[in-house]
């Protein structure tokens, strides 16, 4: 668990920072595991998307943010054991 509570299996964002409350599943509930950017409608929103490819992502999101390079990569440190990663190990 992140230090702001339950973070996205895919991202690593703190779910209680999502602006939509969560990605939604194919039913239309809100996902309890994955946020909006990542997944809607039951599916990932860019499904050949690597680990590494998110990393980076998330640490250009993190730096334009302000945060210097040493926290980005701080904070990605541990994407690969998030569930969508960690299953495909």
């Amino acid at each position: 668990m992140s230090l702001f509570g339950r973070g996205c299996q895919s991202c690593g964002m703190p779910l209680a920072k999502d602006e939509q409350g969560g990605g939604t599943e194919s039913d239309g509930r809100i996902s309890s595991e994955f946020c909006s950017p990542c997944y809607q409608q039951g599916q990932f929103k860019e499904p050949e998307l690597t680990v590494d490819q998110m990393i980076a992502k998330v640490r250009g999101k993190l730096k334009a943010m302000g945060l210097p390079d040493f926290v980005a990569a701080f904070l990605t440190r541990n994407t690969h054991r998030l569930k969508r990663w960690a299953a495909k190990a």
